[in-house]
């Protein structure tokens, strides 16, 4: 089956529509919210009882101080005005005594907002006997100060103060009294209603908080299975592209992060599938590169060519020449082989072309001089073999060999920062400009696709494909005067070595 492709458009137009922390929100306010309401209810009722509470308690503390004061005020007062004590224009100068007038009027006004606020019928009732017999007092009261502005009338007054004032101002009070008892009625009927909410709310609650228990349980398992399913969905996929199954992908349609998360692995997976596959292709042309470079090195021409040299120096009775090119021969090809390592020391690749170049100077001793200066310090840094020998090569059989004069090839390598530049440099024939641009295109080819130059593009691809297009080979010639050729590549030690595949 073909699996189906996660290309990054479809990750980026992915939406979000219903966002996990959405989800929890949702949860959570499912939960709060009856909740919530229940308390808006109960603040509410103590709200509103607090209020008549308080309204109760005012009127009640009203009440008393007239319950406990304005008979006896009243009494005195009138008493000492028709004794004569004191004279009516005089009542306002004596601090133990009141103006009966002003103790009437305050007692009115207070007790007609009364009846305003009160809600209680019983209490209502009393509140209008209240007022009736307030008019009534304040008639009597008239009456006995009428009596003393005449003169002369001193019993009728004391029989007014003992038949009408004293009895209408008891009458006052009993009224206030059963209006405290009934506002003390009032409260406790507000207390039981209050205990009664109470209970209720209390049962309510008891019942609703059990319905909500399992209503959140149920609603918990729901969002809580949307979020976990798909993250299990995605853990399964993960483990099997922990067990090397990079076909596996996620299909996971939760319409939040989760399911955005899926598309970027499906993603992830699909490119590290694509980087894997290049990997091995890359690492199967690297193997080509090096089988197809170490069949150029093997050349048999080369061979046959300095076992005829070797032969030729036998013959010639120079045999101490011929035991060190045997020796130098010898170190060649091991150094070619390597035992099947892709990378080896500066120091060992410095050893492999100056074999080659001790073999070349036996036979092209009329043309050939070099030199090769790489500092020590750099001989523990790791490239890749064969990479300055092929260069050499190049040197000499399209510099040097057709100059038809001595010639020259002058090996250098150095440190800058975190790269090593190495050249190697000739005096040879060169290249014109179209050569030179030629050859320049054609190094940054596939060696399978190079008509020219395949030693260089090799050591340029296998460069390429082992450390990336910022480093590579360049090159600069002039026709009639030589060329150089740099290769740049990391400085790394053996500890920092690349792990072969």
């Amino acid at each position: 089956m073909k699996k189906p492709i996660f290309r990054k458009e479809d990750v980026q137009e992915s939406v979000v529509r219903f966002s996990i922390k959405n989800k929890i929100l949702m949860l959570a306010a499912g939960a709060a919210l009856p909740f919530l309401i229940l308390a808006v209810i109960l603040l509410l009722s103590m709200t509103n009882y607090s209020r008549t509470y308080d309204q109760i308690v005012s009127s009640m503390t009203i009440a008393n101080n007239y319950n406990l004061n304005f008979k006896e005020e009243v009494d005195e007062s009138l008493y000492k005005l028709v004794v004569g004590y004191i004279a009516y224009e005089d009542i306002h100068e004596d601090e133990t005594l009141k103006d009966p007038y002003l103790l009437i009027g305050d007692l009115r006004d207070d007790f007609t907002r009364l009846i305003a606020v009160t809600t209680e019928p019983e209490s209502r009732v009393w509140l209008e006997n209240l007022n009736r017999n307030i008019d009534t007092l304040e008639k009597r009261v008239d009456d006995v100060l009428e009596n003393i502005r005449i003169g002369g009338r001193y019993d009728e007054n004391i029989e007014k103060l003992d038949n009408n004032i004293y009895i209408l101002t008891e009458l006052i009070q009993e009224n206030i009294q059963y209006y405290i008892y009934y506002q003390t009625r009032s409260m406790e009927e507000v207390n039981e209603n209050l205990h009664r909410r109470i209970q209720s709310f209390i049962i309510i609650c008891g019942v609703l908080a059990a319905l909500l228990a399992a209503a959140v349980i149920a609603v918990t398992f729901f969002v809580t299975s949307g979020i976990l399913r798909p993250i299990k969905v995605l853990y399964d996929a993960t483990q099997k592209i922990a067990k090397g199954d990079f076909d596996a992908h996620a299909e996971v349609n939760s319409n939040d992060e989760i399911e955005t998360l899926a598309h970027s692995f499906n993603d992830m997976a699909e490119k590290i599938q694509t980087l894997i596959t290049k990997t091995k292709e890359d690492e199967q042309r690297m193997r080509w590169l090096d089988l197809r470079l170490l069949q150029e090195q093997i050349n048999p021409h080369f061979l046959y060519n300095t076992l005829d040299t070797i032969v030729w120096l036998i013959e010639g009775n120079k045999e101490e020449e011929a035991v060190e090119m045997v020796v130098a021969l010898s170190d060649f090809f091991r150094l070619v082989l390597s035992r099947g390592r892709e990378f080896i020391s500066l120091r060992e690749e410095r050893q492999h072309i100056r074999s080659y170049l001790e073999i070349q100077e036996v036979r092209y001793r009329d043309i050939l001089d070099y030199e090769i200066r790489i500092d020590p310090s750099l001989y523990d840094y790791q490239i890749l073999k064969l990479t300055l020998q092929p260069l050499v090569e190049n040197a000499l059989y399209h510099g040097i060999k057709y100059k038809r004069a001595r010639g020259f090839i002058y090996i250098t390598g150095k440190k800058e920062g975190e790269n090593l530049y190495l050249e190697v440099c000739d005096n040879g024939v060169g290249m014109n400009r179209e050569s030179l641009e030629h050859l320049q295109k054609e190094i940054e080819r596939p060696c399978s696709e190079t008509s020219r130059g395949f030693g260089l593009a090799n050591v340029n691809e296998r460069i390429h494909m082992r450390f990336g297009p910022d480093y590579g080979m360049k090159i600069w010639s002039e026709e009639g005067k030589g060329t150089r050729v740099e290769l740049t590549i990391p400085a790394i030690t053996r500890r920092e070595e690349p792990e072969e595949g």
